[in-house]
């Protein structure tokens, strides 16, 4: 496709460095670098303390007491009707969580769960899915816990693992992969609700969360377009706040699920599924608006076996913007608390705060209202920053922006197979054209109008790419900035 070469051979968005870890595949939980331990050496003694020690006979079991075989919602048309049910459980079969319904009634299924995967571990295999007629039931066993969808959106079983291993991450973000796994090396039937109050309310919303943004699917975040001069000051901000706290490995500012700014730790770098973490964590917490907060959080991705302990406060009443200070001294709440304060002073008199307003409360443009009316609606991403951007979402969709999404996975799955990936895809129906290229570069997702032949196609894909390099300042994080 010729419409590559009207990029100028850098595709937009892309930086001399990213500031996030880029990976092809967001499912597999693994540590991106030996990060905390490292960190801890530069520490005085006093901060090498184990955090993650736990003695499971500090908490009491919490018996199952199984309220009724499930047979209630079997009947129920309204469970029935759920397009996706999720189910965590312990390796035990205990109950953990169920997106829809009280996951005690169903500690009858869970066994029968438990003893699938069971059965298929016994051949020293591992159950990954069951198809049924057009409802998926997709396995993923992370010891010691089991995860389970029941699936009829259509979604292959690569995007409802990937979803899977989020909720995964989800729990482990709360605990430490190192303190979920000695509490069951301890204590096998143990129930981890005891320990997982409140997480039920991040996963219900994480659930919603990936359901309703192509960032989950892309592996990208997608940043709040801002000029680069105001995006900069931001940064700088932060930076001469912050460059004197040196336990200090992650400043985030994001509003409205986008990302304004990140600066980071030399040599460290955060991976896209950690900030899709933190970004729920924000978006499910509405507490985190009346109050400076100090809360404990695992990052699986960059760290899987100990805490950062984040400073999260929204910069002012007339800026609802949130900003994340992630340290590993546990004691530094007050520091951070009083850098936070100057970055506000610095911003407020550099005007940012009105442009970070502006940005906010101004909607975002259609593909008719940025010149490309054949357009309907686009996702581009970045590979070599792990950014993406799309524009605001016009007719037809508005009011079915699940089908479009709909589209976006399934074009996603079939670029991305493990049995025949394709680089570029053209499909053209009755209600609309739809195109996906997979470059080394990037990663383009196009819809249009019915209408639109391939040739006018292919000249207006060189049009849009020419159009976001024009606009890769506003519309990306371009620069890497570290304290």
């Amino acid at each position: 496709m010729s419409a590559e070469a009207e990029t100028n051979d850098v595709e937009p968005g892309a930086a001399p460095e990213s500031m996030l870890i880029i990976s092809e595949s967001s499912e597999n939980l693994q540590n991106m670098s030996s990060s905390l331990d490292e960190i801890k050496k530069m520490q005085p003694d006093n901060q090498d303390e184990n955090i993650n020690n736990v003695d499971p006979d500090d908490y009491d079991d919490i018996s199952c007491n199984t309220i009724a075989t499930g047979d209630d919602y079997i009947k129920d048309n309204d469970w029935l009707g759920k397009s996706k049910h999720i189910f965590v459980l312990s390796s035990a079969g205990k109950p953990i969580y169920s997106r829809y319904g009280n996951e005690d009634k169903f500690a009858s299924y869970f066994g029968v769960m438990q003893a699938l995967v069971s059965f298929v571990q016994a051949d020293n295999d591992s159950l990954k899915s069951i198809h049924v007629g057009n409802t998926k039931f997709v396995f993923l066993f992370k010891e010691p816990l089991i995860l389970v969808s029941i699936s009829k959106t259509g979604e292959s079983v690569s995007q409802l693992t990937a979803q899977l291993n989020y909720v995964f991450n989800e729990i482990v973000s709360m605990l430490t992969l190192s303190r979920l796994s000695q509490i069951y090396q301890q204590r096998r039937n143990y129930d981890l609700r005891r320990l997982l109050a409140g997480v039920e309310r991040l996963i219900d919303s994480l659930l919603d969360f990936s359901d309703s943004e192509p960032s989950f699917t892309l592996g990208a975040v997608k940043c709040l377009p801002l000029a680069a001069s105001i995006r900069d000051t931001i940064s700088s901000a932060i930076v001469q706040s912050c460059s004197k706290i040196k336990d200090l490995v992650f400043a985030i500012l994001l509003a409205n699920n986008n990302l304004i700014t990140l600066v980071r730790m030399k040599k460290y770098y955060i991976h896209p599924a950690d900030l899709h973490l933190i970004f729920n964590l924000v978006r499910a917490s509405e507490s985190l608006k009346s109050a400076e907060s100090w809360t404990p959080l695992c990052l699986p991705r960059f760290d899987s076996g100990g805490f950062l302990y984040g400073h999260v406060s929204y910069l002012s009443e007339d800026c609802q913007a949130c900003l994340l200070l992630l340290t590993v001294d546990r004691e530094a709440f007050f520091t951070l608390s009083e850098a936070k304060q100057k970055i506000v002073e610095k911003l407020r008199r550099a005007n940012c705060l009105e442009g970070i307003n502006e940005s906010l409360n101004v909607r975002e443009e259609t593909c008719a209202e940025t010149g490309f009316p054949e357009l309907r609606h686009y996702l581009y991403k970045c590979k070599s920053t792990a950014q993406f951007y799309q524009p605001g979402v016009g007719a037809p969709y508005m009011s079915d922006y699940g089908r479009l999404l709909t589209l976006y996975r399934r074009a996603h799955q079939r670029l991305h197979s493990t049995s025949r990936p394709l680089k570029l895809l053209y499909e053209k129906s009755s209600d609309e054209v739809l195109l996906a290229w997979d470059t080394k570069g990037f990663e383009l997702y196009v819809v249009l109008e019915p209408s639109t032949d391939k040739s006018a196609t292919i000249a207006l894909i060189g049009k849009l790419l020419t159009w976001i390099k024009k606009q890769e300042d506003r519309l990306f994080h371009l620069n890497a900035p570290t304290f």
